[in-house]
């Protein structure tokens, strides 16, 4: 499956901004593949503020945020991997959402697969089971108070 992280990035931002808050992203300025401007970094991190007043041609895409903002006065165009995005957030409340920083080429790795139960097929493996963990039959509802 294709990374969850932009797509997750891409709602902050929208429900951010439909909020009529201000969207900002940390930037690990230490990732891979991570060229910015760090004499604005603070402990190795870069908060951009990603309104559409702020910023020109911001877009966030599979493998990269890019934007254009300005530093000092100074137009910087800034591609970023995605891996190196922190978090996402409002700037008035805080709300949002932190990132693992990946460190590689590939996308942070999912959740680990678990191994089926002895004898049972592969993809037997996710199937609804009972209490004694033999595979149910039919639709399996819960009570939950």
């Amino acid at each position: 499956m294709k990374s969850l992280k932009p797509y997750l990035m891409r709602a902050l931002v929208d429900w951010i901004v439909d909020s009529e808050c201000t969207p900002y992203l940390v930037i690990d300025c230490n990732a891979p593949g991570v060229d910015v401007p760090t004499e604005h970094a603070t402990d190795g991190k870069l908060v951009l503020n990603i309104s559409a007043a702020a910023t020109r041609g911001f877009s966030i895409g599979e493998q990269e945020v890019e934007v254009g903002c300005r530093f000092a006065g100074k137009p910087v165009h800034i591609n970023v991997p995605i891996g190196a995005v922190m978090a996402v957030y409002a700037r008035e409340n805080g709300k949002g959402m932190v990132f693992e920083v990946e460190t590689g080429t590939e996308s942070a790795p999912g959740p680990k697969a678990v191994a089926p139960p002895d004898g049972a097929a592969p993809e037997d493996a996710a199937a609804p089971r009972d209490a004694t963990g033999r595979k149910a039959e039919g639709p399996q509802l819960k009570i939950v108070k």
